[in-house]
């Protein structure tokens, strides 16, 4: 395997794999819409490409994985320096090889450069793969995010939660 920092010649097979994930995440309840956002993810992608952020899996000359990532500043004080996972992604073809573990350790050990103590990310709620995959590589369950659509009638009676 070939993991390397992205060249931003490679940006646009990038944006292409971004939007295969965003597209993959569709069926596991994500509300990102792939096509609608390739601009705004191209260049979010070509900064993350001009601060080294963005590590690719290469077979020959052609990409086909993923990972981008970046530290995070919090607003507040704690007690943890932390990065994000913000998007990993491998193509069908490529999966099973330990092309994921690969790309994931290549970020966590950049992150760990820059002085990150822990790595978050996030993977939606019915993705059993991804899920497994995450676990498989240390990563637990520390924060859910709960979500409901506004409108639309609860079928709990106001104490059901007691």
């Amino acid at each position: 395997m070939a993991i390397e920092r992205a060249t931003l010649d490679e940006l646009d097979t990038v944006v292409d794999l971004w939007v295969d994930l965003a597209t993959e995440q569709g069926p596991h309840g994500a509300h990102v819409r792939p096509a609608e956002n390739r601009t705004t993810m191209r260049e979010r992608l070509a900064r993350h490409v001009v601060d080294g952020s963005v590590l690719v899996d290469r077979v020959d000359d052609d990409v086909v994985g993923f990972v981008s990532f970046e530290r995070t500043d919090p607003d507040m004080s704690v007690d943890t320096e932390r990065g994000l996972v913000s998007n990993l992604y491998v193509a069908p073809d490529y999966r099973g090889a330990g092309r994921g573990a690969a790309l994931l350790d290549a970020a966590e050990a950049e992150l760990r450069e820059r002085g990150v103590d822990v790595v978050q990310l996030e993977v939606m709620a019915s993705n059993t793969r991804a899920r497994s995959f995450y676990s498989e590589q240390g990563y637990a369950e520390h924060r859910s995010v709960l979500e409901k659509r506004v409108g639309v009638e609860s079928h709990t009676k106001p104490n059901d939660h007691d």
